[in-house]
């Protein structure tokens, strides 16, 4: 027998990457991960090789099935590395997978928000031609044909992702027309992460079939409209078990150049979504508080009540790379959690 497995990588598009997909037919019976085939693509065409030596080798580190074709087919998501076996210079999951290693003790656990727009042609879903829609405020969380659009394809793309076996805990239309957001986790950071990138491929592949596309686009549109985050809730064992390392940790992404160390990683076009409007905090500036959405990293006020629980660091872009917003965030917390002795 045969089966179709979809193998997907992170291509080296700069200053943000974009999903690539190609089809393996696979003799045998379906299998694990561990028995899927190593498969090779043309680097010089995803901005990850010269054409003299374009060779790159795609290694699965990630399956689900394909809710798409059914079946026995899979979906494959995998690494990009050199041919002598070393991780790509665009492998941001390599490092990742190395700093969560060495933090694993700590147990840290990750919920991501994605917030994307839906597009038809140039305009977002929704928008009337020529003109502006009604200002924001009905939509977000909404119901009814007059303020809500695309609410078929988030649902087509919500049972691909349960059919997929994938940890989708939520969506809901955001605060802009065409504007959604699914939610990804709590998961571990290498497994939010690979599923996040699933995700993001299963909405691009479930918008084509309804002739409309999706975008990360930190700021679809320019004026009095809100951006597109990917909001990053974390917490440590610790955390979830008092409130002294809850400070702890929003204390660590305050401290030095740690500001700028994350948010220079956290998505291109941030400083256009990071104003101090529309939810946000500046992006030059660095504030907690509890239940404060114009802050950079929020306290949800039941934590506060509680005692314990997660910190939402508010600033990654809806574009950035998951890999590195988990990477920086156990790095950064769980190292000074370790200093403080709070593990």
């Amino acid at each position: 027998m045969t089966f179709k497995a979809e193998y997907i990588w992170i291509d080296g598009t700069a200053p943000t990457a974009k999903l690539r997909s190609k089809t393996k037919i696979i003799t045998g019976a379906p299998a694990g991960l561990d028995a899927l085939p190593l498969w090779g693509f043309d680097g010089s065409s995803t901005n990850q090789a010269e054409g003299h030596a374009s060779d790159r080798v795609l290694k699965p580190v990630f399956t689900c099935p394909d809710p798409i074709r059914g079946g026995d087919d899979v979906l494959v998501l995998c690494e990009v590395l050199n041919t002598d076996m070393t991780p790509h210079a665009s492998n941001t999951r390599a490092e990742l997978a190395e700093v969560s290693a060495r933090f694993a003790a700590q147990e840290p656990i990750f919920g991501i928000e994605q917030e994307y727009t839906f597009f038809d042609g140039t305009r977002p879903l929704g928008f009337p031609e020529g003109g502006f829609p009604a200002p924001q405020g009905g939509y977000y969380c909404g119901v009814g044909a007059d303020e809500i659009f695309g609410r078929d394809v988030v649902e087509a793309h919500l049972d691909h992702c349960l059919k997929a076996g994938l940890g989708i805990s939520g969506i809901n239309a955001e605060v802009m027309p065409g504007q959604w957001e699914f939610q990804v986790g709590p998961l571990a950071p290498l497994e939010v992460s690979d599923q996040l990138w699933v995700a993001r491929w299963l909405l691009y592949r479930t918008a084509e079939d309804f002739k409309i596309s999706a975008t990360l686009d930190p700021k679809p549109v320019k004026g009095d409209w809100n951006g597109a985050g990917a909001h990053t809730n974390f917490s440590t064992k610790a955390m979830r078990e008092g409130y002294d390392a809850i400070i702890t940790a929003c204390e660590s992404l305050g401290e030095g150049s740690k500001p700028l160390d994350h948010v220079k990683n956290y998505g291109a076009g941030i400083d256009e979504r990071l104003t101090g409007l529309h939810e946000t905090a500046p992006w030059d500036e660095f504030t907690y508080g509890v239940s404060d959405r114009g802050a950079s990293v929020r306290i949800p006020w039941q934590v506060e009540v509680d005692g314990k629980g997660y910190i939402e660091d508010r600033r990654p872009n809806a574009n950035v790379d998951p890999y590195l917003v988990t990477r920086l965030m156990v790095d950064t917390c769980c190292t000074a959690l370790e200093k403080a002795g709070q593990v």
